[in-house]
């Protein structure tokens, strides 16, 4: 590397260590300080930062290997997250969410459940999930940042060393700062991203031709839309790649129209089950309302997508040009490809100086806001849900920061000693996707949606799905054999045991039910209800919601799908793009922003004190 690169990201991370330091004393004010910002932020500033939260280099390097290989059809494999659950925080769910006013998920159980044994088990249950979900995403983190730096840095250390002195360096911002930290780290990280993918994107476009691009691909690589098979054919070109579609050994996405279909129905109920007890929650809950719980997701869509999937279609591209080459001498030497070079290799050769120094320090940007995004919401289940909750409840509010302090070293530490012992990013990516994620589903649909759910019922399906998660890591299962497992599993304990139980006091269902106002299997809650406030009105918008969040993913794929055409320069491809991403919008604007304005008036003052009109829960 040159110099001038070498200084540019002592720099950023000077500036990163800076800014810990400066917001230290407003983060250590208090708990809510520390972990919530204080609730104090404006919307957009939350979204940017949840978005930014969402853009780090283990993904992103996973993604460009699936468009690489998959072209214009992997935009489905983006379902395998799914990414497009914000979809559902920003219809209806982020509001939800928030009405709960609490600090952590856990701590939500509460307003879900009251208290009593069930729900205390449903509490544990939930900081037992977060804390293996914080340390499983911190190790997918190491092990992205470690091989990534490798490839940069002069000196012959293998890539856990790199991955250790960078979360270190990560850690010591984010012990300091809390929650402002990591949003003043995000909106740093988005400038960066975005001026990052800029230059990727026009180096893509200086150094490749249309007609390069379509002589390194097969046929059909450009579509977006696909049949029953895949249909692509690697043969004349990289030939290996064919094993890793189609060999025993490759990602088994050969039957695709099924494939799909399965990450669809999946990516549904991933999505219905609400955020995850991690910085998605811990976001949507720094937020000042309900309503800017909703339009921070919206935030979050576009800054996590459309800059992304520029910066990704531009280094695929360079790569499909320029380092196919390379994989072709790798496999003729009979060496085992590894797409996980072609990011790091494409900003290494192919940007000249100054700018590979910038889009490094984006990219190193990326790590640290998902590191210290994911960071904060473990410490604060730790912190507000085990120390303050059962050891020490009358603790100071100097003394719960000082605790953030410790258990975010401690937590950095388990992250990095857990990484040690992954595998590669394609193996802990698909662990974290295909069996984390789908663990918390069953029970996290259910409390929302079905009145007769309690918290034992909740405590069953998250240990049972946890249980198997952590099982998974020693079967061999495919991907997505492993998720539908997995949701069963959860499913039938979940459920097995609600029956099994007595349903919660309704007392506590009826303040649910007034409070959050969920639309779903709540009759028999609404009748009470209604009895004691005659006026009271159930919340009939299940197929608005259902209709917004369809429009909502047809939005989502036309903002992914629009850069990658640009890069690539398919013309008509890309102006559909823009049209349908104009148009859905339009729509969402119609049927989903202005129906949030009347809503948000309608939720200003409680029920009780506006008995002129009727409320609608």
């Amino acid at each position: 590397m040159h110099w001038l690169d070498l200084v540019i990201i002592v720099l950023y991370f000077a500036l990163m260590v800076g800014v810990g330091v400066w917001v230290s004393q407003k983060a250590a004010q208090s708990a809510e300080s520390y972990f919530l910002a204080g609730k104090s932020l404006p919307w957009w500033i939350i979204g940017i930062a949840h978005g930014s939260s969402g853009v780090d280099i283990t993904g992103t390097m996973w993604f460009v290997t699936m468009l690489y290989v998959y072209g214009a059809k992997g935009i489905w494999l983006l379902w395998i997250w799914p990414l497009f659950n914000v979809i559902f925080r920003m219809v209806y769910l982020g509001a939800w969410v928030r009405r709960s006013n609490v600090l952590t998920g856990a701590e939500w159980m509460r307003t879900r459940f009251g208290k009593n044994l069930g729900s205390e088990l449903a509490y544990l249950s939930v900081v037992l999930y977060a804390l293996v979900s914080v340390v499983g995403f911190l190790s997918y983190a190491f092990q992205g940042i470690g091989k990534f730096a490798k490839s940069f840095l002069p000196w012959p250390l293998p890539a856990e060393v790199y991955g250790t002195l960078i979360m270190v360096v990560s850690g010591a911002y984010c012990i300091l700062g809390g929650m402002y930290s990591v949003v003043l780290n995000d909106l740093v990280q988005f400038g960066l991203i975005l001026l990052a993918a800029v230059i990727i994107a026009a180096v893509a476009i200086a150094v490749t031709s249309p007609e390069q691009i379509t002589a390194a691909v097969p046929a059909g690589w450009e579509e977006l839309f696909f049949g029953w098979r895949l249909n692509l054919d690697w043969s004349g070109l990289v030939p290996q790649l064919n094993d890793k579609i189609y060999g025993p050994q490759g990602d088994g996405y050969s039957l695709y129209f099924l494939f799909i279909g399965m990450l669809l129905f999946k990516g549904i109920l991933v999505s219905m089950a609400g955020p995850t007890p991690n910085y998605a929650i811990q976001h949507v809950l720094s937020t000042r309302s309900p309503r800017e719980a909703a339009l921070e997701n919206f935030m979050m869509a576009i800054v996590s997508l459309a800059p992304r999937f520029l910066l990704i279609a531009g280094i695929a591209v360079i790569g499909l040009v320029h380092f196919s080459p390379e994989l072709a001498k790798m496999a003729a030497a009979g060496q085992k490809l590894d797409f996980e070079k072609i990011l790091p290799e494409v900003v290494n050769q192919y940007l000249p100086v100054g700018a590979k120094g910038l889009v490094l320090a984006g990219l190193l940007a990326a790590f640290m806001s998902t590191f210290v995004s994911t960071t904060n919401s473990g410490v604060a289940y730790i912190v507000n849900d085990i120390y303050k909750r059962y050891l020490k409840p009358d603790a100071s509010q100097q003394k719960l920061v000082w605790m953030g302090y410790f258990w975010s070293l401690m937590v950095i530490l388990a992250g990095i000693g857990f990484g040690f012992h992954t595998g590669s990013v394609q193996k802990v990516t698909e662990w974290v996707a295909n069996a984390l994620v789908p663990a918390f589903v069953a029970p996290n649909v259910l409390k929302w949606h079905w009145w007769r759910f309690n918290g034992w019922g909740f405590f069953a399906g998250m240990v049972s799905g946890t249980a198997a998660a952590v099982i998974k890591l020693f079967v061999p299962l495919s991907p997505t054999v492993t998720s539908l497992v997995i949701i069963g599993i959860s499913m039938i304990f979940s459920v097995g045991v609600c029956l099994l139980t007595p349903p919660e006091d309704k007392a506590v269902l009826k303040r649910f039910y007034l409070t959050v106002r969920p639309w779903g299997w709540w009759r028999p809650i609404h009748a009470l209800c209604a009895a004691e406030h005659p006026r009271l009105q159930a919340n009939r918008d299940a197929a608005r919601d259902w209709f917004n969040i369809g429009v909502g993913l047809v939005w989502q794929i036309a903002m992914v799908a629009a850069p990658i055409y640009l890069v690539i320069r398919n013309w008509p491809r890309f102006w559909a793009c823009v049209i349908v991403f104009v148009a859905t919008s339009l729509v969402l604007k119609f049927t989903w922003y202005d129906r949030l304005e009347k809503e948000h008036e309608m939720y200003l003052t409680d029920y009780e004190d506006k008995p002129a009109s009727p409320t609608k829960v």
